[in-house]
């Protein structure tokens, strides 16, 4: 079973790179255009990643050698982010300048760009998250929130988009996005229930 998933999330992440490269669109793009262009969907494959290592549903895994990756690959979907973003601006720095102002044309660039300004947020926070002496609970809150924002932001960025992105796999990953991390944080809000549950069961006895 452990193999067909890790084929399957592979696919999953895959399939959609692949039908992008084949994009007739791509003749008449310059290279730099193509690595912003496929670095967002690098971005959005590691978005499937994530919350599957948070929810330990990745085989072969300790739950620490989970939490490791959830980090690394973390800081992975930063560095996408900022090539996507990065490469975006040197192809059309007015374009980007109104992106960022929330005054494009376009309608997916504003949820872009909140989903952009959330990911550095996440990462800021865990890097910063010792010396601001965050409690887990609020860490977690704080975390969950944020993600539940870059998802949305992301999915529906990704969905308005017509580019080189093929529709049918564009928006089977965005619903596995969507649906895995609504998965996960259900599962995650009941492990917790029942582990509070299960230590005030201990404290009476």
């Amino acid at each position: 079973m452990g193999p067909l998933i890790w084929a399957a999330l592979a696919a999953a992440v895959c399939v959609p790179i692949a039908a992008a490269a084949a994009s007739p669109l791509l003749a008449w793009r310059g290279p730099v255009y193509i690595l912003a262009g496929f670095a967002g969907i690098l971005a959005l494959g590691l978005m499937l990643v994530q919350p599957l290592l948070a929810g330990g549903y990745l085989p072969g895994l300790s739950s620490y050698r989970g939490r490791r990756a959830h980090h690394w690959i973390g800081g992975a979907l930063v560095v996408a982010v900022v090539i996507h973003v990065g490469g975006l601006w040197i192809t059309s720095p007015p374009d980007m300048i109104d992106a960022l102002l929330f005054s494009s044309p376009t309608p997916f660039s504003p949820f872009g760009v909140i989903a952009m300004w959330a990911i550095f947020a996440v990462a800021l926070l865990a890097a910063l998250r010792r010396r601001l002496g965050l409690r887990p609970r609020t860490w977690r809150i704080a975390h969950m929130l944020l993600a539940i924002v870059i998802v949305a932001g992301s999915v529906v960025h990704g969905i308005l988009i017509e580019g080189t992105m093929e529709t049918v796999s564009k928006a089977a990953l965005c619903a596995l996005v969507l649906g895995a991390t609504m998965k996960v944080m259900a599962d995650l809000r009941v492990r917790r229930k029942r582990a509070t549950l299960r230590g005030e069961s201990i404290a009476r006895q």
